[in-house]
Order: C-alpha cells, then sequence, then structure tokens
C-alpha cells in the first residue's frame, strides 16, 4: 500500500506526534478488498506507473501541472492515459500530467479561486482538508505556501488517485489519508487551518460537524466551511425526504442565515460568508474521465433552477469564522 513514512517523521516532534501511534493501524483497516472489491485493480494500476522523471512541476495553476509534453513519448502519453483511466471516475482537478489533459468532473479550480483571497495567507501554515477527495485543493493549500496539508477521504479510489500525483510531485508535505474526520483524535486542537468544502450535508448531525472540526483547530485557527445552501432565514432548513440532486446521502441543508447561527452557536468567532454561488453545469459536468450522469442530469430538465426531485437547485456557500 502507500508508503506513509515521509508523514510519520514530518509528525514527530509536533502536536500531531501521538496521532502517528494510531495511523498505520487506521490506514490498514482502510484500506479493505472486502469493502473494495476494485482495491486490487486499483493498487495495481498504481504499482505499474512507469518511473518518468518530470522536468517540471507548478501548484500554483489552476490546472496542476506534473510534468512537461517533451519528457515522454506520444506512444509512452497514450499507455500512460490508459493506465490512468483505470482509475476512473476522477472528479476533482484539474490536472496535466505529462501534456495528458485529466480533465475532471468539477472544475474544482473555480471553488479555489471563490475562497483563495478571503482565507487566511497559508504560508508556513498546518492545513488539514476533511473530504479532499484526491487531494487537488490540498496541492492548491501547498502552491500557497502551507507548510503542511493532510487531506482526509474514506474513498481509497481517490487516495489512489492522490498517489499518482504523489508519485511523479515526490514528498512536498501534502499527504491524503484514506480516512474520515471520525478517525481524527478528539480534542486535537492542532491545525491552524481546517478545511471542510462538500462534506457537511453528508453528516447526520452538522453541529456535532462544525464541533469535530472545531477540535482539530489551534486557538485562534481559522474553518473554511463550503457547503450546500438554501434561500431563507435563520429558521430555514431543508431535509430531503430521500433523494436531493439524486445524491441518497443529503441530510440537512441550511439557509445561509442558518449555518452562521450554527456556527455561533459551537462559539465561533468571526464568521462571515465569502461567498453564495449556484452550481452551473459548466462548473460540474461528464467529461470522458467522468463518464457517470452529473449535474445536467441531476436538475428538472424543464425547469433547471430544481432538482429532478423539486427542490431548489444545487447553491453552494464558503463561510469562514476562528476559533
Amino acid at each position: 500500500m502507500i508508503d506513509y513514512s515521509h508523514l510519520y517523521s514530518q509528525l514527530t516532534g509536533t502536536p500531531l506526534e501521538d496521532w502517528t501511534t494510531q495511523l498505520p493501524v487506521q490506514i490498514n483497516n482502510a484500506f479493505d478488498v472486502k469493502k473494495y472489491g476494485d482495491l486490487p485493480k486499483w493498487q495495481a494500476a498504481i504499482n505499474s506507473l512507469p518511473d518518468y522523471q518530470p522536468s517540471s512541476f507548478d501548484l500554483s495553476a489552476p490546472t496542476i501541472q506534473v510534468g512537461e509534453t517533451n519528457d515522454i513519448t506520444d506512444v509512452q502519453r497514450a499507455e500512460l492515459t490508459k493506465q490512468l483511466k483505470i482509475l476512473h471516475p476522477w472528479r476533482k482537478g484539474p490536472y496535466e500530467l505529462f501534456g495528458i489533459n485529466i480533465n475532471t468532473e468539477w472544475r474544482s479550480d473555480w471553488k479555489w479561486d471563490r475562497l483563495k483571497d478571503h482565507i487566511a495567507p497559508l504560508q508556513g501554515r498546518q492545513v488539514l482538508d476533511v473530504g479532499c477527495g484526491n487531494g487537488y485543493h490540498c496541492w492548491r493549500m501547498r502552491g500557497a505556501g502551507a507548510e503542511l496539508v493532510v487531506g482526509v477521504d474514506p474513498s481509497p479510489m481517490f487516495v489512489m488517485q492522490y498517489e499518482v500525483m504523489h508519485k511523479y510531485i515526490g514528498d512536498q508535505g501534502v499527504y491524503v489519508l484514506p480516512l474520515g474526520i471520525d478517525n481524527v483524535p478528539k480534542k486535537l486542537e492542532a491545525f491552524d487551518t481546517v478545511f471542510s468544502m462538500g462534506v457537511l450535508y453528508h453528516r447526520r448531525s452538522p453541529v456535532d460537524h462544525i464541533l469535530q472540526l472545531k477540535d482539530c483547530l489551534k486557538e485562534g485557527g481559522e474553518l473554511v466551511l463550503e457547503t450546500l445552501v438554501i434561500d431563507g432565514d435563520e429558521t430555514t432548513a431543508l431535509l430531503p425526504e430521500d433523494r436531493y440532486a439524486r445524491m441518497g446521502n443529503v441530510w440537512f441543508i441550511p439557509s445561509v442565515a442558518m449555518l452562521e447561527q450554527w456556527l455561533r452557536r459551537c462559539k465561533l468567532k468571526n464568521i462571515r460568508t465569502v461567498d453564495v454561488t449556484t452550481t452551473s453545469t459548466e462548473e460540474q459536468r461528464s467529461t470522458e474521465w467522468m463518464t457517470f450522469h452529473s449535474l445536467k442530469e441531476f436538475l428538472d430538465p424543464n425547469d433547471p433552477t430544481k432538482s429532478i426531485e423539486g427542490y431548489p437547485a444545487p447553491k453552494r456557500a464558503i463561510l469562514i469564522a476562528n476559533k
């Protein structure tokens, strides 16, 4: 499996050191073949990646670029493309790897552009990214100067996608772990910045999730929270009866006013809403790297302001607060 020895070394002597006693067992348990039957296939794809050497990489550009087109031949690029597509679907990005444009389902760079000028500078900070997917935003955080970025996501396939980039970029202080927020030790209080983007509405208890995120922060640390919202006042929240935009694991979708109230109730400070944007079919869509249905199929074909179930179409807000 993935070698995290560099992470353990980097955590030695930090407030995160105690977590290293638990991490090897947690990670080993996460790579469960019984639960993820395709895991051997994904691991084989990683193990067979060729040892190409990128002449450069750029973690600060909207499309994370690793290597140049001239670093490998056209034949090698075609073979590498086949290997990368074994890890389909690619949801977060975009990436360019040795001239291969990995055009992911989400234009995750658009979300980054909406928040990057509002957050505290990441230079030298210890950062946690909860529900990070394949780590696209983790790499952007590192590109913005973060000293250490730890991403957690319980999907091993997304972690394998991260490992593709990690193989070619090398150890740059970015680590994606096959874990969820519940695996992070309680009362950790070790990170300068904690991101939770696209997670809150998947939690049965959103207030408990906010408290978990708060517990990961140092005193004065910053929480960046991005989630689905609906229009309304501080008394408004949507609890879908069944599915929302074809997603079966959506629980509470609050108004911005109610979300701000949740943050106040959790004793967070300096709460500000920095962006509210309706998700477009240009930002989330099917591509050759994610060929399943996407947002277009999740909306009412006769009224794109509504989801296929008749609820308001997806709208997302970014809130920032401090501990």
